[in-house]
């Protein structure tokens, strides 16, 4: 079964009509090369494919000028990481012809993104690509997504047994030759420690010390390790919002790890039965509906926060649309009602609607400025707030 991902296709599209070069971000394994390929089906024409984890193509492209003397159209270059002096050759024909087009992927790196932001700088747009979502998979009910995370090969396979193994094996590569690339040469046992510690914390705040004390390095190697999961899209650190109250506000950022699959196999969780049993569930689910709810919204890393008072409120997601301020709170039951510390984040910060998400149920307003839906009607709230 193959998902076509359309809404990611017309972005590509629409980013190719007026930027000379696009580059696609993400997770290694989620899907970027499927994507340029289902986007080049349909485009059909004037479109030049180089894979540079083909010797042919490597050797090729070591001398872009040359390789690109006679092309014209849409280049298309995967695994670009591969070949780093390739960003100052790109600068110089995007400036001087504008007969060409350049759609880049890779695994995603710190040193690709430094290389594209910096040598590309005003000539690049970016398309933001992780695993399957909701809108996207068709599924009826979210279970299975939740479970097995939206990694393509992860969702797709028909085992649930295979699904578990698959995230096992992204989780050992990924700590075995991604990680030792981007310079970083802890063993990979004592890497995976430190993975399933923040996995332990996730939707919760950090303890950074904690972690270096237990697995026995250093804070700044905690700090260095989360940064490369957050750089290469394993991790996401919400930042807490911090402006405009009167109130004592908790200031860490909380923890989360973006593909809910992954998070359940560092924690040893092999199907539903062990997710629904575990005391990580509710957490894991909040996880899962606030990476759709970013998704739907399609809110950037550094338009979103949480926000929470010492012993008081708490607000799981807070963004701004359209000069509003709106909130979101995540509720892993069957029954909802408007609780005290919403109605505090409501008049603390000003937010002109908080929707809360379930996993099931109907849509109802259950306060003035308070609505409740089911995780399979984000389209309502991306409906309410007018995005």
């Amino acid at each position: 079964m193959e998902i076509i991902r359309q809404k990611e296709i017309d972005l590509i599209e629409s980013k190719l009509a007026f930027n000379p070069v696009v580059s696609i971000l993400g997770p290694r394994q989620c899907g970027k090369t499927t994507l340029v390929k289902q986007y080049a089906g349909q485009k059909k024409k004037d479109i030049h494919y180089y894979d540079l984890e083909k010797t042919a193509d490597f050797e090729l492209l070591k001398d872009l000028y040359l390789a690109m003397a006679d092309i014209k159209g849409l280049v298309i270059i995967d695994e670009i990481q591969r070949l780093p002096k390739i960003f100052e050759a790109l600068r110089v024909i995007v400036d001087t012809r504008k007969d060409i087009r350049f759609l880049i992927l890779g695994s995603a790196s710190p040193d690709i993104i430094k290389n594209v932001s910096e040598t590309l700088a005003g000539r690049t747009g970016f398309v933001y690509l992780n695993g399957f979502h909701l809108h996207e998979v068709r599924e009826p009910g979210y279970k299975r997504l939740w479970v097995r995370g939206g990694f393509p090969r992860s969702y797709l396979v028909k085992q649930e047994a295979h699904s578990y193994e698959w995230r096992e094996d992204f989780i050992r590569t990924f700590l075995e030759r991604d990680v030792p690339v981007l310079g970083y040469n802890l063993p990979a046992q004592r890497m995976r420690r430190i993975w399933t510690m923040v996995a332990h914390y996730h939707g919760d705040q950090l303890n950074m010390s904690e972690i270096a004390g237990s697995v026995g390095v250093n804070y700044k190697t905690v700090r260095n390790y989360l940064d490369i999961l957050c750089g290469t899209y394993m991790v996401r650190e919400l930042l807490p919002w911090t402006r405009n109250t009167k109130k004592r506000l908790v200031k860490a950022p909380k923890i989360y790890l973006r593909d809910t699959g992954i998070l359940h196999a560092l924690l040893s969780l092999r199907n539903e039965k062990d997710v629904a049993g575990h005391p990580k569930c509710g957490k894991s689910w909040e996880g899962f509906a606030l990476e759709e709810t970013i998704a739907v919204l399609d809110l950037q890393d550094d338009q979103v926060y949480y926000w929470a008072v010492h012993n008081q409120a708490e607000l799981d997601l807070l963004f701004t649309a359209g000069g509003k301020r709106f909130g979101v709170e995540y509720k892993y039951g069957s029954h909802v009602k408007a609780e005290r510390s919403m109605h505090i984040a409501i008049e603390e910060l000003g937010l002109e609607q908080l929707f809360i998400v379930s996993p099931q149920g109907r849509e109802s307003r259950i306060g003035e400025k308070i609505y409740s839906l089911p995780i399979s009607r984000l389209d309502v709230l991306k409906r309410k707030v007018g995005l």
